[in-house]
């Protein structure tokens, strides 16, 4: 027999549009179980955010937040369908607030929020959903630095990172070179082999479709593929022109530092 309460068919009829009945029989037919409620309405085409729920949410906002009584940082995204839903103070008050919740208590506290979402979700008339939640706590010894690029009064590119034997000021410039350079890879060893080998064949065949000598090939493949290695976006960060001074790689600018980890997130991108 199925479990729930007259406010469990409350909260469900709020999140998905539903009509009273409807929401009772899907919790009903899930045995209580709040998830497959909504997915049983979903496939019915019941609720109007259930509609929802199969549109594209390609647009939204992020929020970083540093927590010093904990010495964490976090990172997180809400998505929408439109920007202008994304930019409203509703919404960007949320994820404001859901990157606190996360800086403080972990990445499970969104779950706290979980209503607000949905009333979101409701007041918009959109499918906004809860995106890429990073929470990063320094290592003894370690520092935290991030970055916030906003626009059009949201936050739309996100970055956050972990250094070892390095200073907050160099861990918040590294932060801004990821938010420009947005690389795939923090290291080459982490760029998949088949990827590399691929990419060394296309390489090949490219410089012997230009005539070059045969015993010259080896070494240009080499060059191109560490220029491929710098490559911005998506490439590989300790390769990549630092982009305070190009003349430099981040890894020389870093110096004795090393970035320990480091998350982005693009909206849109």
């Amino acid at each position: 027999m199925a479990e729930f309460t007259a406010k469990d068919v409350q909260a469900l009829r709020l999140a998905t549009g539903a009509g009273m009945m409807d929401a009772k029989r899907a919790l009903t037919e899930a045995n209580g179980d709040r998830d497959a409620a909504v997915k049983w309405l979903r496939e019915r085409g019941l609720g109007k955010a259930a509609e929802r729920a199969g549109r594209d949410s390609t647009e939204g906002a992020v929020a970083v937040c540093y927590d010093g009584n904990v010495g964490a940082v976090s990172l997180v995204e809400l998505r929408s369908e439109t920007d202008f839903a994304a930019k409203s103070p509703e919404f960007v008050g949320l994820v404001e607030e859901l990157a606190a919740l996360v800086a403080a208590e972990g990445e499970a506290a969104v779950d706290q929020r979980k209503g607000a979402i949905e009333d979101l979700n409701i007041a918009t008339r959109e499918n906004v959903q809860l995106g890429r939640v990073v929470r990063f706590q320094a290592a003894p010894g370690h520092v935290l630095g991030s970055y916030l690029h906003v626009q059009n009064d949201r936050g739309v590119n996100g970055v956050v990172v972990e250094l070892a034997n390095g200073s907050p000021e160099l861990a918040h410039d590294v932060a801004v070179h990821i938010a420009f350079g947005r690389p795939g890879y923090l290291r080459r060893e982490e760029v998949p082999a088949g990827e590399v080998e691929a990419e060394r064949a296309t390489l090949e065949a490219e410089a012997r479709r230009e005539g070059k000598a045969e015993p010259a090939v080896a070494k240009i493949v080499e060059g191109r593929l560490n220029a491929w290695y710098r490559r911005i976006p998506g490439g590989v960060l300790l390769d990549q022109p630092f982009a305070k001074d190009d003349r430099r790689s981040v890894s020389e600018v870093l110096g004795g530092a090393e970035v320990v980890r480091f998350a982005q997130v693009v909206i849109g991108g």
